[in-house]
């Protein structure tokens, strides 16, 4: 998530990293981040599982088996990772489903049309449209990288009134939303102008980029954020 990241202070999940010390407990007025050796032993096979691996099964089954081994390819991917969960025991949300349902009809779609171009464009123009939420949030007085954050860490209601809190989360949602715009924008451009090929590992190396620097700006204003806050509580 990209807000949820610098902002949120504990994960619910099997793998959580160490939660946020919190004001009661710490002494001071808001909260305390975890290590951010932590924060990247979570986040890190997730990314992996996430983003490398299904480009690198599609490409190689691409180049060996050709557009359709590649689709039937990314499909098996996506159902394989839910039967694993499951296997775990760790539940199939609905989401998730939904997602490998998705996934299987752009899949059909583009095989029936021959053109990956398809299979691609969906996903492309949802993060267009993330973008636009990012941006919309800001005037409307509701910025969604505060939503997202408190989605995954309820934060007091004192501490998200606190003008400084406010202002920080207006800033990174306008710097997700210019992220989001890049990458949406770019991978228009590549996938309607560049090979397959091309277009999987230049694209994936930018959207990894862009979203690291957004990572650390992120944390490194929440954390600035954090020790003025704590400061003037204290």
């Amino acid at each position: 998530m990209p807000a949820g990241t610098p902002a949120g202070l504990t994960v619910t999940t099997p793998a959580a990293v160490p939660a946020a010390v919190p004001a009661d407990r710490a002494g001071h007025g808001a909260f305390e981040l975890p290590r951010l050796t932590a924060m990247l032993r979570h986040a890190l096979p997730r990314f992996v599982e996430g983003v490398i691996a299904p480009v690198a099964v599609f490409y190689a089954a691409f180049a060996l088996l050709g557009l359709n081994g590649a689709l039937v390819a990314a499909v098996a991917w996506v159902y394989g990772g839910i039967a694993w969960r499951w296997l775990r025991g760790h539940g199939v949300s609905a989401m998730l489903l939904l997602a490998g349902l998705g996934v299987t009809a752009r899949a059909g779609l583009a095989a029936f049309t021959h053109s990956a171009v398809l299979y691609f464009l969906q996903p492309t123009l949802g993060t267009l449209m993330v973008a636009v939420s990012f941006l919309a949030s800001v005037p409307l007085g509701r910025p969604l990288a505060q939503k997202v954050a408190t989605d995954m860490v309820p934060m007091p209601e004192a501490f998200l009134r606190h003008a400084r809190v406010r202002r920080f989360f207006r800033r990174i949602s306008l710097l997700w939303a210019l992220v989001f715009f890049v990458n949406a924008t770019v991978s228009l451009w590549m996938l309607f102008h560049q090979s397959i090929g091309v277009y999987l590992w230049v694209r994936t190396g930018l959207v990894a980029a862009l979203g690291a620097a957004a990572v650390a700006v992120s944390v490194w204003g929440f954390r600035r954020c954090l020790h003025q806050v704590n400061a003037v509580t204290a």
